[in-house]
């Protein structure tokens, strides 16, 4: 249900962005600038990760979305698996401040999507599952980002597969319904610290920019 939802989201986001035109992305993409406290607009960092900025990028990002949703929701449950889909958006976002110039634009579900991967990888090497095709897909869309012309932030994909990579962690150490308090604490944690980071960061990029 989470990841339809997503999907759904995210479609009428694009017909939103293709009916109404740059206003959508002026107002809820994501730039580092965003995070500082100057011109404080934190929940860019999630906005952005419903925006996309053509059909194709789209496409793809929901078709790896439902890939990974189909893996990983039935696992560790809607609300986990919603958790874990933020967090590693917001990650993405924090990676975008700590890695790329602060005045740059960033959206699409990426960073978001790469953190599934990240957590994914995480829970499959603890459970003993043969990675060499995911590790493989990583690397390719790892290495994608970086080819000159591609217009690909791989700052968010590295932020997002750390951040879901992290959140991955969290839920297998904290697994046992006597730690669920614990889980979520330190998932509460987890989102502050990005915030904090990112926003210290931000501010101290744009008064040396």
């Amino acid at each position: 249900m989470v990841t339809y939802s997503l999907i759904g989201i995210s479609v009428l986001v694009y017909a939103l962005q293709w009916l109404l035109g740059p206003v959508i992305a002026l107002h809820f993409a994501f730039l580092p600038q965003a995070m500082s406290l100057e011109s404080y607009e934190p929940w860019r960092a999630l906005t952005s990760v419903f925006l996309h900025g053509s059909i194709l990028h789209l496409l793809l990002n929901m078709y790896t979305l439902w890939l990974f949703g189909q893996l990983l929701e039935p696992m560790l449950g809607r609300v986990r698996f919603l958790a874990l889909y933020l967090i590693s958006g917001l990650a993405g976002s924090v990676g975008v401040v700590l890695l790329a110039a602060p005045l740059g634009w960033v959206l699409g579900a990426s960073g978001a999507i790469f953190g599934l991967m990240g957590a994914f990888v995480v829970i499959q090497r603890r459970l003993g599952g043969n990675l060499t095709q995911l590790y493989i897909l990583l690397a390719i869309n790892l290495g994608i980002g970086f080819l000159p012309g591609a217009n690909i932030s791989w700052q968010a994909h590295l932020g997002g597969l750390v951040g879901g990579a992290l959140v991955g962690l969290i839920y297998l150490e904290t697994r046992n319904r006597s730690r669920r308090g614990m889980q979520i604490a330190l998932l509460i944690a987890f989102s502050v610290a990005l915030l904090v980071v990112g926003t210290v960061v931000a501010g101290a990029k744009l008064a040396s920019f």
